[in-house]
């Protein structure tokens, strides 16, 4: 016959057996995903082993390509770096976020506070952030007047406000918590991932999930490379070729670095991360300093052609997204925004336009398409040939400023965009111009007026004299 325990005993016994209001948090919180977000620079769709290029050597990277999804239509949301950088960060095309150009030292422009951005949602949903690397989403960096990194959400930053000077080789403008740090010995990428590598050990909150952006300076101009990556092309007889196709290896060795830092504290399989570039590559790539590819694509930085825009796309999530995978659907930065909003169960701001959308089903294979409010739009008046384009499905407008000239590709036919096809095509081409004029028209209703005001080459006044004493006051 089996004895009854008396009814104060069993209670007492059940309230033992369950586990604590603050283990039940920490489970939950360790459950939620971390998030890196790793950003090349200047570095053009053609430029890995993975996306075609013949010479330069990325191992890590292509080993990641095999890991999880390769993104053949991955755009930034500009042909220049500033405005594709605050697109990643708010989910807003730039001259709607503000951030319209490239950014000049001591420019007036800057990501305002009033956007809301990605690392200052997720931290108040109790995620730890970090940034490390290349900032240039100010004019007046480390200076009160315009915010920092840390007043968009970061609880830990190392970064310069453009390029890492004096070049890529023991740089010494680097700021931290916004303290200057001096001269670093080493060279960029693996400067900045190792940074990153200590935080990750060392400074965040382990009770939390994380958010990491990881901006490399690599292969922006000044290139410097570590002379063991220079090594690995005694083929190249043109030394400035050489020095940047190292440059590309220096930052792929850096990014490999940082997922070996990963699999050691038994991260990877709880961490999304998405490599991706803010632009095509810089210069001609013959004669001047940049010797990056297009992949053959028309254009390059500052060309709202697909070569401008058109960057290599890299995406891991082990068990959500499948290995060795690739995808043709068009991805542009400030779908980045939401959709790591998606991943980590943040809902995003509801007061405002975003431009992006989440395309979680796509990298993990859930769907074949993406459904838009806003087409892909790029605006950029510092570019030089047509400043504005959209793409409508398989089809891309491009316009002058004035909205007078324009031209007309069906990228699917014709990817290296050839054949203008606006007056073969006359109803297609007046429907996507009126879409296109209408669309502009609400983004400018929207976006502060500084592109009326300030040259679009870096921000700076239109004259010398500055804007303020131009409208009379001191």
């Amino acid at each position: 016959m089996t004895k009854k325990l008396p009814h104060r005993t069993f209670v007492l016994l059940l309230l033992f057996a369950l586990p604590s209001r603050s283990e039940i948090v920490t489970a939950a919180e360790v459950q939620k995903p971390n998030l890196i977000l790793f950003l090349a620079d200047d570095l053009g769709y053609g430029d890995l082993g993975c996306f075609g290029h013949p010479v330069i050597k990325t191992p890590n990277l292509d080993s990641f390509a095999k890991q999880g999804l390769r993104l053949t239509q991955c755009y930034s949301a500009s042909a220049v770096c500033s405005p594709s950088r605050s697109a990643l960060l708010t989910g807003r095309t730039p001259h709607r976020n503000g951030v319209f150009t490239w950014i000049a030292e001591g420019a007036p422009v800057h990501l305002r506070t009033s956007e809301i951005t990605l690392p200052k949602l997720l931290r108040g949903t109790g995620y730890s952030t970090c940034h490390s690397g290349k900032w240039h989403l100010n004019g007046l960096f480390n200076n009160l007047a315009q915010p920092q990194p840390s007043d968009h959400g970061y609880d830990w930053w190392l970064a310069t406000q453009n390029n890492a000077g004096p070049s890529h080789e023991n740089p010494n403008n680097f700021v931290r918590n916004g303290q200057p740090v001096g001269r670093l010995e080493g060279y960029a990428a693996p400067l900045v991932v190792g940074e990153a590598i200590s935080w990750l050990k060392e400074k965040r909150d382990r009770s939390k999930p994380f958010f990491l952006a990881v901006w490399t300076h690599e292969p922006h101009y000044p290139i410097k490379s570590d002379p063991k990556f220079k090594a690995l092309y005694p083929d190249l007889i043109d030394d400035v070729q050489r020095e940047h196709h190292a440059n590309v290896t220096q930052m792929d060795f850096a990014f490999g670095q940082l997922m070996r830092a990963l699999d050691e504290q038994q991260l990877a399989d709880n961490t999304f991360v998405f490599f991706t570039s803010d632009n095509g590559p810089e210069g001609d790539g013959i004669k001047t300093p940049g010797r990056g590819s297009s992949g053959g694509l028309r254009g390059r930085k500052r060309d709202m052609h697909e070569g401008g825009i058109r960057v290599p796309g890299l995406a891991r999530w082990p068990g959500k997204i499948p290995p060795c995978v690739t995808s043709e659907v068009p991805v542009i930065g400030s779908d980045l925004f939401p959709t790591m909003l998606a991943i980590a169960g943040v809902k995003p701001p509801a007061d405002r336009v975003l431009d992006g959308v989440n395309v979680l089903p796509v990298l993990t294979g859930a769907a074949t398409q993406v459904e838009r409010s806003q087409p892909l739009f790029w605006r950029l008046h510092m570019a030089s040939n047509a400043k504005i384009a959209m793409r409508v499905e398989d089809w891309k407008i491009l316009a002058n400023a004035e909205l007078t000239e324009f031209e007309l590709y069906n990228l699917k036919a014709d990817v290296k965009e050839t054949t203008d096809l606006k007056d073969r095509e006359p109803k297609r081409f007046a429907a996507l111009r009126d879409q296109l004029i209408k669309h502009n028209a609400a983004i400018d209703a929207e976006a502060p007026d500084w592109w009326k005001t300030l040259s679009p080459n870096g921000g700076k006044p239109k004259t010398d004299e500055p804007a303020t004493k131009k409208k009379g006051k001191k």
